[in-house]
């Protein structure tokens, strides 16, 4: 069975390179031979870019979720849009974390005393690195990504 895999692929590739040398336009091989790319930036009709929002464009460099007053010390704040806790477990040191629980899926729903809270089956997490308190949850909730610019929070 193998020697007939191997032909099939071998037929296969010098199925692909006939097909590649029976693109060109007979003018040549070289490099120098192809059209050239398109401009970097084309603009629409509107006169904006038209790779505006494209895949490959890049990401903004944060959504700022609070402002570092809002995030209590020993304490923390649940955006449930974005579905992240930010905590503050000692002052001017923030982190984040999923705010899905990793028991079966709820939101955790507050923050106090130390610990997040999911409401479905009593779990608890601590603020200061996401770890499982209480169960029945086994695993941590995992870390957000966010950076501290200034006085605001952004979700990077």
């Amino acid at each position: 069975m193998d020697a007939q895999r191997r032909t099939v692929l071998a037929a296969g590739a010098a199925g692909a390179a006939a097909l590649v040398t029976g693109c060109g336009d007979g003018g040549g091989d070289t490099e120098t031979d192809l059209p050239a790319p398109p401009p970097a930036t084309q603009e629409s009709p509107t006169g904006a870019p038209a790779d505006a929002g494209a895949p490959d464009s890049l990401p903004p460099a944060g959504k700022e979720l609070t402002q570092t007053a809002d995030i209590p010390v020993e304490g923390g704040r649940i955006f449930a849009d974005e579905k992240v806790v930010v905590t503050q477990p000692v002052k001017g040191e923030f982190k984040a974390f999923s705010a899905i629980c990793t028991h079966q899926g709820c939101t955790v729903t507050r923050v106090e005393d130390g610990v997040i809270n999911c409401p479905c089956h009593g779990g608890q997490y601590r603020i200061a690195d996401g770890s499982v308190a209480r169960g029945p949850a086994t695993r941590a909730l995992p870390p957000e990504q966010i950076t501290v610019s200034g006085d605001s929070i952004l979700l990077a």
